[in-house]
């Protein structure tokens, strides 16, 4: 089993303002800032990692934050909707939570037998509340403001949206290890048994879509999760027998990454759970510090200058 796909890892987007960013995912939505980093192509910028207590993989939600970056737009080759998992019972409480902080968010509505509840973040990001149909046990981050019986659990789905399915699916049939489960119109789902959670990929056809625009408000890449490296390099062979370009493995600091587009255009990552968080931070020190790639740590000065205060 453990050689196999683990559903999501992570799953990373754009947002402008980053203490904007910062209080929405934090206090509005409750989930931890396990790290606080930069984007290593551009140190200039934040990289911020919500999630669990420790980061689970299948918890983590990253932005890339750049300041007065323009609005983007949702369509075809890129992911378009990230889910939450939610406990039973939860909706109403998120209702009323975002109706008083003024959240905007649609009413409660069905798919896939399952309900879900969708809102935009202050970017205009695109996110669901999903109550699962499988009871999801995983142990979720708490605040003063959203109690265990409400809280996120870690990721229950990602859309992606493209103009044909049957690329992509055959990607992530034949490669990734899932099987189609049902369709409803132009959306097909798909999940692994690899693991009982964060284990969801939608897809919504739209032959005749406009492609995304991808910057503030939408989503970067997607990530699918390893338990480590070794494995990480034996889905590179798989991919690149698919005939696909791929990536050497990077070493992201908390995990190794390999990328590659898949043929509907959406940027994927394949990610490993190796070594974790907690490799430059106590579990209680999660996200409190700037954490800088040794690359930048003699810049440190001078990036901590050009990087925005944010205040906790």
């Amino acid at each position: 089993m453990e050689n196999r796909i683990l559903g999501l890892h992570h799953i990373t987007a754009i947002a402008g303002n980053a203490q904007r960013n910062y209080d929405f995912y934090t206090k509005v939505l409750g989930v931890r800032l396990v790290k606080k980093t930069v984007n290593f192509d551009d140190p200039g910028t934040y990289h911020f990692y919500f999630g669990d207590e420790v980061g689970t993989p299948g918890s983590i939600l990253t932005f890339f934050p750049w300041e007065g970056i323009q609005k983007g737009s949702i369509g075809t080759g890129m992911a378009t909707e990230i889910g939450y998992s939610v406990p039973k019972g939860s909706l109403e409480f998120w209702e009323d939570r975002f109706k008083g902080l003024k959240v905007a968010h649609q009413p409660v509505n069905e798919r896939f037998g399952e309900q879900f509840l969708q809102f935009e973040d202050p970017d205009g990001l695109l996110l669901n509340l999903v109550v699962p149909a499988i009871d999801d046990n995983r142990k979720p981050w708490t605040t003063a403001g959203v109690a265990e019986n409400t809280a996120t659990k870690g990721f229950h789905s990602i859309v992606l949206t493209v103009r044909d399915v049957a690329p992509t699916a055959k990607i992530l049939t034949e490669v990734f290890g899932y099987k189609l489960l049902s369709q409803e119109g132009n959306r097909s789902r798909f999940i692994t048994d690899a693991i009982d959670t964060a284990n969801i990929v939608d897809m919504v056809e739209e032959p005749e879509g406009q492609h995304g625009i991808n910057a503030g408000g939408t989503n970067h890449h997607v990530a699918f999760r390893v338990k480590d490296d070794n494995i990480l390099m034996e889905f590179r062979e798989k991919v690149r027998s698919a005939g696909l370009n791929i990536t050497e493995k990077i070493d992201r600091n908390y995990f190794y990454s390999l990328y590659f587009r898949e043929p509907g255009g959406v940027l994927f990552e394949l990610a490993s759970d190796n070594p974790g968080f907690t490799t430059d931070e106590t579990v209680g020190e999660l996200g409190t510090h700037l954490m800088l790639p040794a690359q930048y740590e003699r810049s440190r000065k001078k990036i901590e200058e050009v990087l925005p205060v944010l205040h906790p």
